[in-house]
C-alpha cells in the first residue's frame, strides 16, 4: 500500500517526460522568386538562428523541460510540507509523493503551454526573417492578393492564391 503512490508518481513522470516539441519552424517557407536554392538554405539557417535568439537562446524542448522540472519540484515541496503538517513523518513522504504526482500533472500542462508559446514566437521570428530575406511564406487564402501588371493597379483579392507577392528587391540608398 505504501508503494502505490510512488509507482503512480513514477508512471506519471515517465509519461510526461515523453512529450516533445519541434526543434525548428513548424511552418514552411519557400524560395523567393529568382532565389537560388543554396541562398535559400543559407537564409534558412540564418533565420533559424535568429528565431532561436528571439526566444532566449533555448530550444523549445529546453524551455519545456525547464518548466516541467520547476513545476514538479514546487509540487513536491508543497506536498511534503502539507503532508508533514497533516500527518508527521509518514505524512510528509505521502505528501511529497502526491505533491510530485500533482506537480508533474500540472507541470506537464504548464510546460506544454510554455512550449507552445515558445514555438509560436519562434515561428513568427523565423517567418519574418525569411520574408525579409525575399522568400515566400504561406498565408491563408483569404489574405492572399494578386496584383495586375499595371503600375497603379489596385490589388485584386482572389480565393486561389496562397502566397503574397515577394518583397521588393533591395535598392541602393
Amino acid at each position: 500500500m505504501k508503494t502505490t503512490p510512488l509507482l503512480i508518481m513514477v508512471a506519471a513522470l515517465g509519461l510526461s517526460a515523453c512529450a516533445t516539441n519541434p526543434t525548428g519552424p513548424s511552418n514552411m517557407a519557400l524560395p523567393g522568386t529568382g532565389k537560388d536554392f543554396n541562398v535559400f538554405r543559407a537564409d534558412d539557417l540564418s533565420c533559424r538562428d535568429f528565431a532561436l535568439t528571439q526566444i532566449g537562446g533555448k530550444t523549445v524542448n529546453q524551455q519545456y523541460n525547464a518548466s516541467l522540472a520547476t513545476t514538479t519540484a514546487v509540487g513536491t515541496v508543497v506536498g511534503a510540507a502539507i503532508g508533514a503538517a497533516a500527518g508527521g513523518g509518514q505524512g510528509a513522504a505521502i505528501g511529497a509523493g502526491m505533491g510530485a504526482l500533482s506537480g508533474g500533472a500540472i507541470g506537464s500542462n504548464t510546460a506544454a503551454v510554455s512550449g507552445m508559446n515558445a514555438q509560436d514566437k519562434y515561428d513568427n521570428a523565423y517567418l519574418q526573417c525569411m520574408y525579409a530575406a525575399g522568400h515566400r511564406i504561406p498565408v491563408p487564402a483569404s489574405m492572399a492578393r494578386t496584383y495586375s501588371q499595371g503600375t497603379n493597379a489596385a490589388p485584386v483579392t482572389t480565393g486561389s492564391g496562397y502566397y503574397p507577392p515577394p518583397p521588393p528587391p533591395n535598392r541602393p540608398r
